[in-house]
C-alpha cells in the first residue's frame, strides 16, 4: 500500500510527462532531465522546473465520465450558475464564491486571495512578499512556501487560491511589484512552477495571474498593451507557460486589453496560445469585474466570470435561450470547471478531508524565506554584523511598528508580528528609539481652531451628525499633511474641507477598500488618509461633517507641519549621536490599484536618512519597501539591507541578519535604477504610464537588466546583486553541449573567507551568431544557491536548456534553436562577471 506521499510521487511523474508530451509542439521541453531534474528537485534553480503536483488530485475512473454524466443532467439555469460567482451566505471573507448545485452533489468554491498568504477575515501565517521569496533564488523555497499557503488555504475553508502572481517587474513605478518575482523571465518561470506544486500538492487549486501583460496598475482597467509577438512569447508569456506545465489548475485573465482586445475575450490569448499551444485543461477565470461581453468572452475561453455575473448570469441564459450563444459553448465552460473540481477530489461523494492549520511550521517557514531573501546591498567599514553589547539606537516608524505585507488583496491578517525595537534590544547591551518620520500625525494645537474644538478623539453616536464650521490659523506658510482617521466605511468618512476644498474625496476603484500595510490603518484599527498642501499664514475655513449612521463613527484629524518634521528628525539626530550604531527603518507602502509616483522615499524620510547619516556614519538603513528606491544619501550609509514587506516574522530575521546569526542570501531580481530618469521605460509615456489609452512596450526583449545591458547604463544596483558577510572565488569554467539540446555549464566556487555563507551564482548567455534577431546581450541562463562553510570548496553544474538557448522566431510563429558558438558568463549578478566561456550549442541538438 502507498504512502500518501508515495501516491503523490506518482501523480508527479506522470503529471509531469504528460505535460512535457504538451509543449513538445512548441520545440522545447520545460524542465531538463537527468542532471537538470536532479537539481530542479533540489531547488537549485535555472532548470524551469515544472513538475505538475497535483496532491489531493486524482484520476477520474474514467477520464471524463463523472463530468460528462453531470453536464447531461444540469439544466441551464444550473449550468449558468456555476460560471459566475454571487453573494456567500457563510462567507468567511473570502474574495470570492460560486454557488454549488446541492441537487448534483456540487459543492460550492470558495475563491481566497493569497500571493503572500491566505486573506480572509481569520488570521492566516502572513509570509514575506512573494519579491522577497524570488531573491533566494530558490525553487526549492518557493515550494515550501507554496505547501504552507495550500494547506492554510484548505485548513481556512477555501478551495482556489487567486495566485501565484508571475506578471514581470516590467517599471519601477508598478503598485504590485512586491506581489511579483522579478524583472526576469526565467527566474520567475522556475518559481511559478515550483510554487503552484506546493499549493496544489496541499489540493488547494492555483490560480495563476494576471494573463496577460498586467505590468502596471495605472489605468489597469482601459490601457490597451502593444507588444511584439517575440517579446510576447519570449519575455512576457514564459512564466505563464511554466505554470500550465505545472499543471495549474486555473488562470486569470488581466484587466487590459491586449492588441485592442480585453484579455478576457481575447481568443488569441485564451484559446490560441493557452490551450491549443500549451495544452491548458483547466478553466480560465475573469479578474474581478473584468469581464466585458457575454458571447465574445465565452467564445474566446473566458470560463467563469468574478465577482457576480453581471454577464454570466441572466444575459448568458437569455443569450442561449434566445439562439444568440450556443449551449455548446456554455456546457464547453462548465465541463472546464466540473473538471478541475473532480480533479481536486472535489466532486467525492467523500471529499479530502481539511486539515488543521500549523501555525508553527507556517511561522518557521516565513523565518526562514525572509533570511534567505534578505538582501545586503551595501556593507562599509565593518558595519554589519553588528556585534553584541553595543548601544543600538533604532530609528523609523517600522522599527516600532512592523510592515509586515502591502496593501491591496495581498493584505493578510498576521497570527502575530513583533516589533523590530524588541527583537534588536534583544540582542544590544542597550537600545534607544526615535520616530524620525510621523506616520500618523500630531494633534491640532489647541489654540488653532476657531472656536476651540477636540478633533482628535470624537466619537459620533448612532444617528446622530456632528459638525464644525470654523478657521484654522496658521503661524507662517508651511507645508501641511493632513490626516484623517476614522472608523466608518470609506463612503460615510467624514467630510473635511479646507476652503472650497474637500480634502478627503472618495478614490476611484479598488483602494479605498483594501487596507494597507502600515500608513493607511493606525495602531487602533481606525483607517488613515492624507493630504497634503502648501499653506500660506493666516486664517483658513475649516469645515468637518461627520455622520454616525447607524452603528456611530469614530474620527480624528491630525496634521504634519514643516515644524513637526524638523523636531522629530532633531530628535532622530540626537539618538543617532548617543548610540555606537544606529539602524534606521525606511518604508514605503504600496498596495493594489495604484502606481507609484516616485522612485524616492515618501515623505521626509530621504531629509531624515541625511541627517542622521551626518550624525553617526555606523548607520545601517533597513528598507521595508515594495520596490526599487533612489537612495541620494547611499554614499554616507554604513550599509543597507533591503527586506521588502518581510511578514510576520521579519523582525526576527532582519534582527538575525544584522547580527550575523545567519548570512544575507538574497539578490535583487530587480534592477534598482541610479535615478528616475534612466530605467527602461524612463522619458518615453508611450512606454510607461501609456499615451490615448496605449502601452507599447517598445523596448521588446530588453527588460529589466537586459536594458541597462543593451544601453551601457549604469544602474544603482544591478540584477543580481547581493552581499555577503564572507567572500567567494569562481574559478575553473566549462560549458559542454548536452545530447538531445542544452548545454551543461560548469564551475568552483569555494568560500574564501573566515565566515559559513551564502552565494547565488549566476550563468549568462551571449545571443546565438546564427539567428538574425535582435538579442540580448547577456540574458540568464541559469544559477544556483549555495551555501558554502568557511573554505569549503564545490564543484557546480548549471543546465541551460533548449529553451533558454532558442528565441520566438516572429515569421515562424515558432521556437528557434539558437546555434553556433554561445558565450557563457558566470558571476555573482549581472553586472559582477568573473568567468567566461563558451560552447557550440547546437552541436549535440
Amino acid at each position: 500500500m502507498q504512502t500518501p506521499e508515495e501516491t503523490r510521487t506518482v501523480t508527479r511523474t506522470a503529471s509531469r510527462r504528460s505535460a512535457l508530451r504538451l509543449l513538445a509542439g512548441a520545440a522545447v521541453t520545460a524542465t531538463a532531465a537527468a542532471a537538470g531534474g536532479a537539481e530542479a528537485a533540489a531547488g537549485t534553480g535555472g532548470t524551469e522546473a515544472a513538475a505538475g503536483a497535483e496532491g489531493h488530485s486524482r484520476a477520474a475512473t474514467a477520464p471524463g465520465t463523472r463530468v460528462d454524466d453531470l453536464v447531461a443532467r444540469l439544466t441551464l439555469p444550473e449550468k449558468t450558475s456555476l460560471l459566475h460567482g454571487a453573494s456567500d451566505p457563510h462567507t468567511l471573507g473570502q474574495a470570492g464564491h460560486v454557488p454549488g448545485v446541492p441537487r448534483l452533489g456540487i459543492p460550492p468554491l470558495r475563491l481566497a486571495d493569497g500571493p503572500a498568504g491566505v486573506r480572509v477575515t481569520a488570521r492566516a501565517t502572513a509570509l514575506p512578499a512573494p519579491v522577497l521569496l524570488a531573491a533566494a533564488f530558490d525553487p526549492g523555497l518557493a515550494r515550501r512556501y507554496g505547501q504552507v499557503i495550500g494547506r492554510e488555504g484548505r485548513a481556512l475553508g477555501q478551495d482556489v487560491l487567486l495566485s501565484p502572481m508571475v506578471n514581470l517587474i516590467r517599471t519601477p513605478y508598478a503598485g504590485r511589484n512586491f506581489e511579483t518575482f522579478a524583472e526576469d523571465p526565467l527566474l520567475a518561470a522556475d518559481l511559478v512552477a515550483a510554487e503552484t506544486e506546493g499549493i496544489q500538492g496541499e489540493g488547494l487549486i492555483a490560480t495563476v495571474k494576471h494573463f496577460a501583460l498586467n505590468n502596471q496598475e495605472k489605468d489597469r482597467e482601459t490601457v490597451d498593451v502593444r507588444v511584439g509577438e517575440r517579446a510576447l512569447h519570449e519575455v512576457y508569456l514564459r512564466a505563464f507557460e511554466a505554470a500550465v506545465a505545472a499543471r495549474t489548475g486555473a488562470v486569470m485573465a488581466a484587466y487590459n486589453k491586449v492588441g485592442g482586445t480585453h484579455a478576457g475575450e481575447n481568443a488569441d490569448l485564451l484559446t490560441g496560445v493557452l490551450r491549443e499551444r500549451w495544452g491548458f485543461d483547466g478553466l480560465v477565470m475573469s479578474d474581478w469585474s473584468a469581464t466585458h461581453s457575454t458571447a465574445a468572452a465565452l467564445a474566446a475561453g473566458l470560463d467563469l466570470e468574478m465577482p457576480d455575473g453581471k454577464h454570466y448570469g441572466a444575459p448568458l441564459l437569455k443569450a442561449v435561450t434566445d439562439g444568440t450563444v450556443p449551449e455548446a459553448h456554455v456546457d464547453r465552460a462548465v465541463r472546464r470547471v466540473l473538471t478541475v473540481m473532480d480533479r481536486f477530489g472535489l466532486l467525492d461523494a467523500d471529499p479530502p478531508p481539511r486539515p488543521a492549520r500549523d501555525a508553527a511550521a507556517g511561522a518557521a517557514v516565513a523565518r526562514e524565506v525572509a533570511e534567505a531573501g534578505a538582501t545586503l546591498l551595501r556593507n562599509e567599514r565593518g558595519t554589519l554584523p553588528l556585534a553584541p553589547g553595543r548601544t543600538v539606537a533604532v530609528i523609523g516608524p517600522t522599527g516600532d511598528r512592523p510592515l509586515v505585507g502591502g496593501g491591496g488583496s495581498a493584505h493578510v491578517v498576521p497570527d502575530r508580528a513583533d516589533r523590530p525595537l524588541d527583537t534588536i534590544g534583544a540582542r544590544a547591551a542597550r537600545v534607544t528609539y526615535a520616530l524620525g518620520e510621523d506616520v500618523f500625525g500630531k494633534r491640532l494645537p489647541a489654540d488653532a481652531l476657531a472656536p476651540a474644538a477636540d478633533t482628535d478623539s470624537r466619537h459620533v453616536p448612532a444617528g446622530e451628525t456632528w459638525t464644525y464650521d470654523g478657521t484654522l490659523t496658521v503661524p507662517e506658510a508651511d507645508e501641511w499633511t493632513f490626516l484623517l482617521h476614522y472608523s466608518a466605511e470609506p463612503t460615510r468618512r467624514p467630510e473635511v474641507r479646507l476652503g472650497d476644498e474637500n480634502l478627503f474625496p472618495l478614490a476611484p476603484g479598488y483602494t479605498e477598500y483594501f487596507p494597507g500595510g502600515l500608513v493607511t490603518a493606525a495602531p487602533d484599527g481606525l483607517a488613515v488618509r492624507r493630504r497634503t498642501l502648501r499653506l500660506t499664514a493666516g486664517r483658513h475655513r475649516l469645515r468637518i461633517t461627520a455622520a454616525g449612521g447607524k452603528d456611530g463613527q469614530t474620527f480624528r484629524l491630525r496634521r504634519i507641519t514643516g515644524a513637526t518634521r524638523a523636531a522629530d528628525v532633531a530628535e532622530a539626530v540626537r539618538a543617532a549621536r548617543a548610540a555606537d550604531d544606529v539602524v534606521l527603518f525606511a518604508y514605503e507602502d504600496a498596495t493594489e490599484g495604484q502606481d507609484r509616483t516616485a522612485l524616492s522615499l515618501p515623505g521626509g524620510q530621504d531629509r531624515l536618512i541625511d541627517a542622521v547619516t551626518r550624525a553617526n556614519p555606523r548607520t545601517t538603513v533597513v528598507l521595508n519597501t515594495s520596490s526599487a528606491v533612489t537612495m541620494p544619501w547611499l554614499a554616507r550609509t554604513g550599509a543597507v539591507l533591503q527586506m521588502y514587506y518581510p511578514g510576520q516574522e521579519g523582525a526576527a530575521a532582519t534582527a538575525a541578519v544584522l547580527y550575523g546569526e545567519c548570512d544575507p542570501g538574497g539578490r535583487l531580481t530587480q534592477t534598482f535604477p541610479a535615478d528616475g530618469d534612466r530605467h527602461p521605460v524612463a522619458g518615453d509615456p508611450r512606454r510607461y504610464p501609456g499615451t490615448h489609452g496605449t502601452v507599447e512596450y517598445t523596448e521588446g526583449v530588453h527588460i529589466g537588466h537586459r536594458w541597462y545591458d543593451a544601453r551601457g547604463v549604469r544602474p544603482l544596483f544591478p540584477f543580481g546583486h547581493g552581499l555577503s558577510y564572507t567572500s567567494f572565488a569562481y574559478t575553473d569554467p566549462e560549458a559542454r553541449p548536452v545530447r538531445g539540446g542544452g548545454l551543461d555549464v560548469s564551475f568552483t566556487v569555494r568560500n574564501t573567507g573566515r565566515r559559513d555563507g551564502v552565494t547565488v551564482a549566476q550563468v549568462y548567455l551571449g545571443p546565438s551568431p546564427d539567428l538574425r534577431l535582435d538579442q540580448p546581450v547577456r540574458a540568464l541562463a541559469g544559477y544556483r544557491r549555495l551555501a558554502l562553510r568557511a573554505g569549503e570548496r564545490r564543484r557546480v553544474t548549471v543546465r541551460v536548456t533548449s529553451r533558454t538557448l532558442s528565441c520566438w522566431d516572429p515569421r515562424r510563429h515558432d521556437w528557434v534553436l539558437g546555434t553556433g558558438r554561445r558565450t557563457v558568463w558566470i558571476g555573482a549578478s549581472s553586472a559582477d562577471l568573473r568567468l567566461r566561456t563558451g560552447a557550440d550549442a547546437g552541436a549535440l541538438a
